[in-house]
């Protein structure tokens, strides 16, 4: 009985950490610092490196979200999965 409530415990503490949402990871053409606030995502940006965990938009709407705050992107991706040159480019299109 003890096992069975230790065991529910370990998983209702774990549960938050698991529901954070896949890792986006930018990296930008200029530096930036600090929390970027965009809708669907909080990114925290340190040199030209942004990351985010997020599940509330598509990847897609997410970079353009993202360049039009703090300009273009040579690399987006969503879990290590990079957008290719076309997708890229799209985004780019809606910086600032």
């Amino acid at each position: 009985m003890r096992l069975f409530f230790a065991a529910t415990a370990l998983s209702l503490t774990a549960a938050p950490a698991m529901a954070a949402g896949p890792l986006v990871s930018a990296t930008l053409t200029e530096a930036a610092e600090g929390n970027v606030a965009v809708k669907g995502a909080a990114f925290r940006c340190n040199g030209n490196e942004c990351r985010t965990n997020s599940d509330r938009s598509r990847p897609a709407v997410l970079c353009e979200r993202l360049v039009k705050e703090v300009g273009p992107v040579t690399r987006f991706a969503i879990d290590g999965e990079e957008f290719d040159a076309d997708a890229l480019a799209a985004c780019n299109a809606k910086a600032r």
